[in-house]
């Protein structure tokens, strides 16, 4: 029998060159369990930041404790284990890409940059929304002291950082002139298929609005499991698969119990 065809290899990006930006940017992907949707963002994402120029590494902070899903801890790790080859960071949600080519990914020297804007993002509307995609200067977010680690399972860790960012003395920049309004982003995730840990107890409810004054890059407890390059329908990433640690006295909520 004859052999079928194999399928058209996808268009290459460009490959880096000379006249590129000088800065590199350190794409940081919290992850876990969500396999579907890292088949589809690291090929478009690196399209997406090779077509405009954009020197990068992807980096997909893969949680495999069996502790709850911690975001901004394996934002944390992201950050120190990027290398010094990036001096950029993009806090990036693996169910969001972007569909309007005007977004800038650039190096945000006047200060972060939130692409994923209230008024573009397909869900989160409120002004002191910085979740979703947000760019930061490797400075700028050692200012901050990174992330809080004490947000264990789904929500809240963006808006203690927004108040981080403020008290960084640091202003949010956002996208002016995007016209595609809630049509600007592909959001892959399914509720229905991708159920969020919202489970809060007592004192869970009670921390979540506070401001974490001790704890961020300074106390991350993590350790790194594997590290493994490979690449995704020709689009090159890095792996780390993380176990981070809880202090269940400090944080009781980050078990499952």
């Amino acid at each position: 029998p004859r052999q079928p065809c194999p399928p058209p290899a996808p268009p290459q990006p460009p490959q880096e060159e000379p006249s590129w930006a000088p800065h590199r940017l350190a794409l940081l992907v919290p992850f876990r369990e969500r396999f579907e949707e890292l088949l589809a963002f690291v090929p478009y994402m690196h399209r997406f930041l090779s077509k405009k120029r954009i020197r990068h590494r992807i980096f997909i902070l893969n949680q495999v404790d069996h502790f709850r899903f911690n975001r901004a801890s394996l934002i944390n790790v992201g950050f120190l284990e990027s290398g010094n080859d990036t001096d950029y960071i993009a806090m990036h949600d693996v169910d969001l890409l972007p569909l309007n080519e005007h977004l800038d990914y650039s190096f945000p020297e006047a200060g972060p940059f939130h692409v994923a804007s209230p008024e573009l993002h397909p869900l989160y509307h409120y002004k002191t929304y910085v979740g979703g995609i947000l760019l930061l200067t490797k400075q700028h977010y050692e200012l901050c002291n990174g992330m809080s680690n004490r947000f264990w399972g789904w929500g809240r860790e963006d808006d203690e950082f927004y108040r981080r960012i403020k008290g960084a003395g640091l202003q949010v920049r956002r996208p002016s002139g995007i016209t595609t309004g809630y049509e600007t982003f592909q959001h892959l995730h399914d509720p229905a298929w991708r159920k969020r840990d919202q489970k809060r107890i007592a004192a869970q409810k009670q921390e979540q609005f506070k401001v974490d004054r001790e704890g961020g890059l300074n106390n991350v407890r993590y350790r790194i499991e594997s590290r493994t390059d490979l690449s995704v329908a020709g689009a090159p990433c890095t792996v780390l698969n993380v176990l981070l640690d809880c202090d269940t006295n400090e944080t009781p909520w980050c078990t499952f119990g």
